[in-house]
């Protein structure tokens, strides 16, 4: 039987193991398959090999960029990103620097995916079909077909975030209200030449992104703040882009409180003051498959959409991401198990942060439902050993510095509690 585990990284075929499988899924180092001791007699099985492999996979320039501090991106040219410190650690445990599901990758999907890689000698269909369809049915389940041609997949949300701004009339931007959000829009607003409005200022832009539920912060609005806070910010004839992609966790409810639902609040922006709003997601978070690049967008009108995919190159999305995609809304398992124990090991989170300040008045912000928590150590010191601590315990965090410009914040991801515990365990001096 093919199992996925995200400790090696692969399928094995491991028939001995078949009997210490669960029928109901569990969560044992991120793998959405395996029981306890079938996950420990794998390790116990591989792992000598798992780290032979590891070591020679290791290339000139992997190892290179390890010397160089782990330094991977092009800090002259790029916005930095969380996710990077995992393969130049030879320690590493868990990437608590990244905000995706701490489920790990569904098993089902992953397999959908390694499938599709027997196809690679064919191109992708042109049309992203059935994923696109698949998808449409999962937003809008009762009125997908009416909404589908205004869905549009791209790789990952970075591209559909470029395709958007520069496809915007010229003008000023402007984030959310936030103190701080996800900086790929930003990035781009700057790179195509746009005047960066502050997003405390009452000054109304031609286009403004908000990452609602905020990306770091943890901040989010319901869907009625959402509406006041766009026809009080944006210009008549701007562009509004509402990046959802965190906002799955809200709940099973989730659809109620999403812009994707709002169709006739959308049509009539566009038809009274011309104001075309975007719905922008990442499917990398919640659905833990980050290496995929798999993003959406939903446009105002059909005509929208024909428009950007006028622009788009063909085939941004890969087959082995179309099929994970195809399969991973068909898992209602998954989704619901995350809503159940996200807030529980948040919660459990926070409360450990709480004991480590011992007294200091760090503050953690962000909603309860939420993958991640954003934490305020109050001090740059305090914040640096925190990020260098749990990188050398192979459990690397997000420093609020680079990117944020935050330097006494951390991001921690949630995680199980195994892995937390790791985490704590480097931190127990801080």
């Amino acid at each position: 039987m093919w199992k996925c585990c995200h400790w090696c990284r692969g399928l094995l075929r491991l028939p001995a193991l078949d009997s210490a499988l669960v029928s109901s899924p569990t969560r044992n180092h991120r793998c959405f398959s395996y029981s306890s001791s079938a996950h420990l007699l794998l390790r116990h099985l591989i792992s000598p090999l798992s780290t032979a492999i590891s070591s020679a996979a290791m290339t000139t320039s992997a190892a290179a960029a390890a010397t160089a501090n782990t330094t991977v991106w092009d800090t002259k040219t790029q916005q930095f990103h969380g996710g990077q410190d995992w393969k130049f650690l030879d320690n590493f445990v868990e990437d608590f620097s990244v905000t995706t599901n701490c489920l790990g990758t569904p098993v089902k999907a992953i397999q959908a995916a390694r499938d599709a890689v027997a196809t690679c000698h064919h191109y992708p269909p042109a049309n992203q079909e059935p994923a696109k369809s698949s998808l449409a049915e999962w937003i809008w389940p009762e009125h997908w077909e009416n909404n589908r041609e205004r869905l549009l997949l791209g790789n990952g949300a970075s591209e559909l975030i470029d395709l958007v701004i520069r496809s915007a009339p010229q003008g000023s931007w402007k984030a959310g209200p936030w103190d701080v959000q996800y900086k790929e829009y930003q990035r781009s607003a700057e790179t195509n030449g746009r005047d960066i409005l502050s997003p405390k200022g009452d000054d109304k832009a031609n286009v403004v992104c908000i990452v609602n539920p905020c990306n770091p912060t943890g901040d989010y609005k319901s869907i009625d703040e959402l509406k006041a806070w766009i026809l009080n910010n944006v210009q008549d004839n701007g562009v509004v882009v509402i990046d959802e992609s965190m906002q799955i966790w809200v709940g099973p409810d989730f659809r109620q409180d999403s812009m994707t639902a709002e169709t006739e609040f959308l049509e009539k922006t566009y038809r009274e003051r011309n104001i075309s709003i975007y719905v922008i997601h990442s499917w990398t978070k919640i659905w833990s498959c980050t290496g995929l690049r798999l993003g959406s967008i939903v446009c105002p009108t059909v005509a929208h959409c024909v428009e950007l995919k006028r622009i788009q190159v063909p085939w941004s999305v890969n087959s082995p991401a179309l099929a994970f995609l195809d399969e991973v809304v068909r898992d209602t398992e998954y989704l619901e198990e995350t809503w159940r124990v996200t807030p529980i090991y948040r919660a459990q989170l926070i409360e450990r942060l709480e004991t480590l300040a011992n007294g200091r008045s760090w503050e953690y912000f962000g909603k309860p439902y939420l993958s991640w928590v954003w934490a305020d150590l109050k001090d740059v010191e305090t914040a640096e050993k925190a990020v260098a601590l749990a990188k050398q315990a192979g459990v690397p965090v997000r420093s609020g510095k680079p990117g944020y410009e935050r330097p006494t914040f951390v991001r921690i991801a949630v995680r199980e509690v195994k892995q937390t515990d790791i985490l704590f365990a480097a931190w127990k001096d801080l």
